[in-house]
């Protein structure tokens, strides 16, 4: 009998980590259905979410929130731009900068679709008391703050990782150009 209590915390484990990659991977394919409904990707609706929830952003701080390249965010501003989801807009304050405003029209239409799942997470939340929903609640922003902490971990991992490796090139190209010595 004590083996077994002995491997119930690493069962536990292992069964919030599976119900973990479950989750999130139901939570990526759901979104991924609601993009491909309005004809995005599921990185661009995210991005436009971004958008909803942050308000107007330059293309360079959208760039450093979703940790996309200049390039592959100028092209999703493109998409987004050209579907009608945003518009570019200047500044009003800095007439320098565009900002990337979202089309409250466009998003309107994709708020219907969340109907059904927004009703049924409701009518699942009812089976739970005060005390219970204050738990769901508290584990929910902790994940979240989680999630945020190791997403800025690993792209700074991310970040040091791909300079060291510029480094090691340049440091090989030095060394094949130098002359050899005699």
């Amino acid at each position: 009998m004590s083996r077994e209590k002995d491997n119930q915390p690493e069962q536990a484990d292992q069964s919030g980590a599976e119900i973990g990659r479950q989750l999130s991977m139901a939570v990526v394919l759901f979104h991924s259905a609601i993009a491909h409904r309005v004809g995005l990707n599921a990185t661009d609706l995210k991005t436009l979410d971004l958008l909803t929830l942050t308000g107007p952003l330059t293309a360079g701080e959208l760039a450093e929130q979703t940790g996309l390249s200049s390039g592959t965010t100028t092209e999703l501003i493109d998409r987004l731009e050209k579907a009608g989801f945003v518009r570019r807009e200047r500044d009003p304050h800095d007439r320098r900068r565009v900002m990337i405003q979202p089309v409250a029209e466009r998003g309107n239409e994709i708020d219907p679709l969340f109907f059904s799942l927004s009703q049924r997470m409701a009518q699942l939340l009812t089976r739970y008391d005060q005390h219970e929903m204050a738990a769901i609640g508290d584990f929910v922003q902790h994940t979240i703050a989680i999630l945020t902490e190791e997403t800025i971990q690993l792209r700074a991992e991310t970040k040091l990782a791909k300079a060291s490796t510029k480094e090691r090139g340049n440091n090989l190209r030095v060394q094949a150009q130098a002359p050899p010595i005699t």
